[in-house]
């Protein structure tokens, strides 16, 4: 291969991270290699692989799985779908191009409930509270209005009983998001990867199959980058690559992303090169950059830069480290050029308006900055690249990326992907986009820091800012201190209630099960958060379940934090999350059950005056804070 003539290089986005948008790893990468002249382009075959299932040559395959299938296997699901098949095969088609934009006027036959066949996930429908026989169950979130969102969500409630036919029928770890994540999530072996992959091909991985190969023959590339964000993504990019293998053993693949800078990082699996040829930790460009230079010859493998390889059965990791990385200001303007913008899906689940910014609608994701500014938190993981190497670029070069996306993909809409934006990079970010008359929408995530001042807040939402979330975490400010959040729960409560008084919608981030939290803390961090939801501090949230990661201080120092690490099998594989003895002994996932139908229902206004103790199943302490509380922490009083 002459070293003057670069390789072609394709990025893939594999089965599944999202359905409304790119993930934007691909985009990243393919535009930093166009501007190192390397001739790249990229596909997003998590998308690609839910269109063809979800089109009527994907159902009527998917009829013939199930019909070969012995009745004892035919669910509720799988029956109702086969009997109603004709009106699935007449509308699906329909309601996809409806639901990707392009059949408006489709709303109209939706919402008549005459249209679509209707199974197991429109009985959700009929729980939402306060809708009795006989009333429309949809009243009192669209009203006589809303048609498309009324519309949308009857399609996204249709798109997810075919999903589960899917599962039922094919592969029972089918999901539109976290595909397979359990094969890969923390897995300290290789071995149920290993045996998935060997198993006989499903009509998930035929179809996935099927799409790589046609992604070779249009592209013809000699390199394949795979971003795998997430457990999720795992198993269908091992899927890829075997395909890839198979069909020409001398494309070179590459494995890195999200899940592999934090899981993979003490990899000694030699199976997993059975398939992939090398695998990159933390920021891409300069170990990309690396490799490159080496597949041509320039370079020799002792200067390849973060990675494994496989040599004589072993796995090896190689880090020449005379080079930095690449500056953030430097890495280019991501670019879209390739994804089909104008096919991906805007579905709504969840009718909560904050909630729905996930996954409703077609946003342009950049970063305002690399890395965390504060790492510090004591959940987080604070010792990696992606948190601790902090770098952000001037305003100027963010509004000219901005401006050059908008002027590449025709829309204006904007999702900042930083761990936490800083303030001060937002306000002057804020002042580029309004000098410039710059008119876009965005929203990202952010520490409900102090810095955030009313003033603050309404200048960005005169930039376009729409929507905040941020780490409530604990809401206890004898546990925000042991996290290390830098927070007070009054100073949140002014933070949040700047941004929603300047008309901007506020998530807030929950989480329980940390260290020490009794059930006394978990209860008093759910009357906060009602408290919030009643002055009209934050519109929505979601309590997750405290992990312990390899990566975090608890995880580095548990002694501090007051638990005792269990000890990690040996893992030639995965590493990540690590169990722990809390001396408290909590029954945390029983009051977990309590707390996300508690904020459910706040987030729909019900349950706002009554006391929190209704929402657990279980006997639980009075709250010990005072109902006032964030009420006073409003009026500035202590």
């Amino acid at each position: 291969m002459s070293a003057a003539t670069p390789l072609r290089v394709l990025s893939l986005i594999p089965p599944m991270t999202q359905l409304n948008t790119p993930y934007p790893s691909t985009a990243y990468l393919t535009g930093f290699l166009r501007s190192r002249g390397v001739p790249a382009v990229q596909e997003d075959l998590a998308l690609g692989l839910v269109l063809r299932l979800l089109s009527r040559p994907g159902l009527a395959r998917l009829r013939e799985v199930a019909e070969a299938l012995p009745p004892q296997r035919h669910s509720r699901q799988v029956q109702q779908f086969l009997a109603e098949y004709p009106r699935y095969d007449a509308t699906i088609e329909r309601v996809i191009a409806f639901l990707q934009g392009q059949d408006p006027t489709l709303a109209h036959r939706i919402n008549t409930r005459g249209l679509l066949p209707e199974g197991a996930r429109f009985a959700t429908l009929d729980s939402y509270l306060g809708h009795e026989e006989g009333e429309d169950p949809l009243a009192w979130a669209f009203g006589a209005l809303g048609l498309q969102d009324r519309a949308r969500h009857l399609a996204t409630l249709y798109l997810n009983d075919l999903a589960d036919v899917l599962r039922d029928a094919v592969d029972e770890r089918f999901e539109f998001v976290r595909y397979a994540e359990k094969l890969a999530t923390a897995q300290p072996t290789f071995e149920p990867l290993a045996q998935a992959l060997a198993a006989p091909p499903n009509l998930v991985d035929q179809t996935l199959h099927a799409l790589t190969l046609e992604a070779l023959e249009r592209h013809q590339p000699q390199l394949v980058l795979l971003s795998v964000p997430f457990p999720g993504a795992v198993y269908a990019a091992l899927r890829i690559a075997q395909s890839i293998k198979a069909a020409n053993p001398a494309v070179v693949t590459v494995l890195g992303g999200g899940f592999v800078n934090t899981e993979l990082r003490e990899l000694r699996e030699p199976r997993l090169f059975d398939h992939i040829d090398y695998i990159t930790l933390d920021a891409g460009e300069r170990p990309l950059l690396a490799l490159l230079e080496h597949c041509q010859g320039q370079r020799s493998r002792l200067r390849l830069v973060r990675t494994f390889v496989r040599e004589d059965g072993e796995v090896r990791y190689i880090n020449f480290g005379g080079e930095p990385d690449i500056p953030f200001d430097e890495v280019g303007t991501p670019t879209w050029d390739g994804l089909p913008l104008d096919r991906y899906l805007s579905l709504l689940d969840m009718l909560n308006p904050m909630n729905r910014l996930w996954s409703d609608g077609r946003w342009n994701k950049l970063t305002v900055a690399h890395g965390c500014y504060w790492k510090k938190c004591s959940f987080c993981d604070v010792s990696l690249d992606y948190i601790s190497r902090y770098e952000a670029a001037s305003a100027e070069v963010l509004v000219d990326r901005i401006e050059a996306i908008v002027a590449e993909t025709g829309q204006t809409g904007f999702h900042f992907v930083d761990e936490a934006a800083p303030p001060k990079a937002l306000k002057a970010l804020a002042q580029e986009l309004q000098r410039r008359g710059t008119a876009i929408s965005w929203w990202g995530n952010i520490r409900f820091e102090k810095t955030f001042t009313p003033e603050l807040c309404q200048q960005l939402a005169d930039s376009g800012c729409i929507a905040i979330s941020g780490g409530l975490e604990v809401a206890s400010d004898r546990l925000l201190a042991l996290m290390k959040k830098g927070v007070s729960v009054d100073q949140v409560a002014r933070v949040t209630k700047g941004f929603a008084d300047a008309g901007i919608l506020v998530h807030a981030y929950l989480m329980y099960g940390f260290p020490t939290q009794t059930v006394q803390d978990t209860v008093d961090a759910l009357e906060y958060v009602r408290q919030l939801f009643l002055n009209g501090c934050i519109h929505s949230g979601f309590f997750h379940r405290f992990a312990c990661t390899v990566h975090s201080p608890v995880g580095k120092n548990p002694e501090e934090y007051g638990v005792q690490l269990l000890p990690l099998p040996d893992s030639p594989f995965a590493k990540n999350d690590v169990g722990f003895i809390d001396p408290t002994g909590v029954d945390h996932d029983a009051l977990g059950r309590a707390l996300k139908k508690a904020i459910y229902n706040f987030m729909h206004g019900i349950g706002l005056d009554e006391d929190v103790r209704s929402w657990f199943d279980i006997r639980v302490p009075k709250p010990t804070v005072n109902k006032h509380r964030i009420a006073k922490a409003l009026a500035g009083r202590d």
